[in-house]
């Protein structure tokens, strides 16, 4: 696995900075919507950070799987960047996230680990 360079790994813990326009809000949740509702979504419980670099739904309500969604398509195109910027698999990236993201989750939160669904102590 190539080494990642020090922006592209800055980049990469930053995505939870990322937006986009507002659209209108009779269409889907904009990234901006997803971003502002996620800290609530992870206290109550709804959506988990996994090992493959994305969110996971873990419970209903609808918003929660549309939350992790739209963070997910924009995790996902940022991934795909830094892997061509780096020349590394996308995968590796995936994964690198994923542990960063399960190390800087909050005590409480839930984290998927060995396919189990876990609040992190």
């Amino acid at each position: 696995m190539k080494k990642l360079t020090i922006s592209a790994f800055v980049a990469l813990l930053s995505i939870a900075g990322m937006t986009t326009p507002t659209v209108s809000y009779a269409q889907e949740l904009t990234l901006q919507q997803a971003m502002d509702k996620l800290s609530e979504a992870k206290d109550k419980g709804w959506v988990g950070e996994q090992p493959n670099g994305y969110l996971g739904a873990i419970k209903p309500p609808l918003q929660a799987k549309k939350i992790a969604e739209r963070i997910n398509e924009a995790r996902r195109k940022e991934y795909v960047r830094i892997a061509e910027a780096n020349d590394i698999a996308v995968a590796d990236v995936e994964l690198l996230a994923g542990k960063r993201a399960i190390e800087r989750t909050q005590t409480g939160h839930y984290v998927k680990l060995d396919g189990q669904w876990k609040k992190k102590p």
